[in-house]
């Protein structure tokens, strides 16, 4: 069980049997009154975000979420398979809506985390930066460059992604996977 301020972030827990993940939360004190943590908490199995506030008297049961390490092997039409590790035999599928924005930025064989609660897979935990080869980029043209222009890349998983204009073809680049944005030239495939 957790006291009410040690509810904070990247915290997991349960409310009405459902896990929740603890985005933000913030302890303060009203006037002469108790103090108060307000938390912003993430459905893990909706992925609703909603706001709850925990007094000082309440106690909070904490989540047990287990990771397990798999294999992505392909997507097909919206559905991405992957299979344990140890054993390619072993295979399953996971929706698009369950992976998010990461989807786009998994390359085979890569392995991502699941996250399970009671056993039933609730969510997948992407690398938080991952490096793609560019795939298709167009040549930098001359003009106003100074407020940090900016051109589209295909990526070898085919995502596109904006990038500064100096990007060119086969370089590799590190991409955020939370925000799918481009973090840094890591460099060339040649």
């Amino acid at each position: 069980m957790l006291e009410y301020n040690e509810i904070v972030e990247r915290k997991f827990i349960v409310l009405d049997g459902t896990p929740y993940e603890v985005i933000d939360s913030h302890v303060f004190r009203k006037q002469q009154r108790k103090p108060v943590n307000a938390t912003k908490l993430k459905n893990l199995i909706s992925g609703k975000m909603t706001e709850q506030s925990f007094h000082v008297s309440e106690k909070v049961e904490e989540a047990e979420i287990d990771k397990k390490d798999v294999k992505f092997l392909f997507a097909n039409k919206g559905e991405f398979w992957f299979c344990e590790i140890n054993d390619p035999s072993k295979r399953f599928k996971i929706e698009e809506e369950m992976i998010g924005i990461g989807a786009k930025f998994m390359k085979t064989n890569a392995i991502i985390s699941l996250l399970l609660f009671k056993e039933k897979i609730i969510g997948v935990k992407m690398p938080v930066k991952v490096e793609l080869k560019v795939t298709e980029a167009q040549d930098a043209t001359k003009g106003n460059t100074a407020q940090g222009a900016t051109k589209s890349v295909t990526v070898e998983t085919g995502a596109t992604v904006f990038v500064p204009m100096f990007i060119k073809e086969g370089e590799i680049i590190r991409i955020n996977t939370d925000t799918g944005e481009y973090s840094e030239r890591v460099g060339n495939s040649f």
